[in-house]
């Protein structure tokens, strides 16, 4: 599991959303909310741990994402 969430914390620190969570939902078999709510936790809890790998600050993120 491991691994998969070392593709997921990449992913979501180069804010390719939309690919996150299609690996989320592939892998746990979760529903578009269900990703939605995993892809949230996770994000917040690298906010918490890895806060210098965010190139821009909280408010900025998910601007000009057009999915």
């Amino acid at each position: 599991m491991e691994d998969v969430w070392g593709a997921v914390d990449d992913l979501i620190v180069a804010e390719r959303i939309v690919p996150a969570m299609m690996i989320m939902r592939e892998r746990f078999g979760d529903t578009i909310h269900e990703a939605i709510d995993r892809f949230s936790e996770r994000y917040e809890y690298l906010r918490r741990v890895r806060p210098a790998d965010f190139t821009k600050p909280r408010e900025e993120d998910g601007r000009g994402v057009y999915t």
